[in-house]
């Protein structure tokens, strides 16, 4: 019974916390310094003091929901063909097995489990190496169930709101256009369809128009080609969830780049 009290006191409250949902894009931009790494590190040094991140990546896909409990959790390099540069990239963080289990236990209705042989992987330290070269709180990933319905989701992480006031900043990371099969990496913008969509969505975020989102097919037939896939969607409807009505969302790195790849993203504090 004394370590469940323990457990249950970890977090201590807070103001409520700020969250972000980054778009990642290419696992090179851990290693590199432009106007968005640069945006993040100025981003991360604003931040709070926080008693634990929690990242939602879109590169941790699962069935069920799974929480990290390990001490150290490892850097995981979910990637190819890469320079070696990126391969040997370290990113020294500590975990939190009580934290763990306190979101664990927030989420016993959809029978989360805890995890330990995951870490943190590139959706989560590409761009937390920039926001906090030297974490000064515990890093933790909660898993995206890939079988849950938009709907569901959203409702999962409505249940996670209160952490917000107890010290947690919640970082969602993926990107709101990915067709990796039309990349151009010459191409230095959007293609027209990619950036109506990122439009659309801008539009449906800056008026509050949230739910919208979880209907993407509906914002506009630009869908299918910006979301083949929806596992880098998916952080972004786990931010909303996450916020409070009225809250207003800041943009940042609003651009489309390699013609369907967006980088928009955004901090509500």
């Amino acid at each position: 019974m004394e370590v469940l009290k323990e457990l249950s006191t970890k977090l201590r409250p807070t103001k409520r916390m700020p969250l972000l949902f980054v778009g990642h894009g290419s696992p090179m931009r851990a290693i590199s310094d432009d106007d968005a790494t640069r945006t993040w590190a100025k981003l991360g040094a604003e931040l709070p003091e926080a008693q634990a991140y929690v990242a939602v990546s879109a590169h941790w896909l699962t069935r069920g929901t799974l929480v990290t409990d390990n001490l150290k959790p490892r850097t995981i390099h979910d990637f190819g063909g890469f320079p070696q540069e990126l391969y040997d990239m370290k990113y020294d963080a500590d975990g939190d097995p009580a934290i763990a289990e306190e979101i664990r236990r927030k989420l016993l209705s959809w029978d989360a489990k805890l995890d330990g042989s995951w870490g943190l992987d590139h959706g989560t330290w590409s761009v937390l190496r920039h926001m906090k070269p030297k974490p000064d709180a515990p890093i933790l990933q909660l898993s995206l169930d890939g079988r849950q319905s938009f709907e569901q989701l959203w409702s999962l992480f409505q249940e996670l709101r209160s952490l917000r006031e107890q010290g947690v900043i919640f970082i969602g990371s993926g990107n709101i256009v990915h067709n990796l099969g039309l990349i151009r990496f010459e191409k230095p913008d959007g293609f027209d369809w990619a950036q109506e969509f990122d439009d659309k969505v801008a539009h449906a975020l800056a008026e509050g128009r949230w739910k919208d989102l979880l209907h993407p097919e509906s914002l506009d037939k630009a869908a299918r080609l910006a979301l083949p896939t929806d596992e880098h969607y998916r952080p972004l409807l786990s931010m909303l969830a996450l916020m409070d009505q009225g809250e207003v969302p800041e943009a940042f790195n609003d651009f489309v780049e390699f013609g369907s790849l967006s980088m928009r993203s955004f901090i509500a504090r």
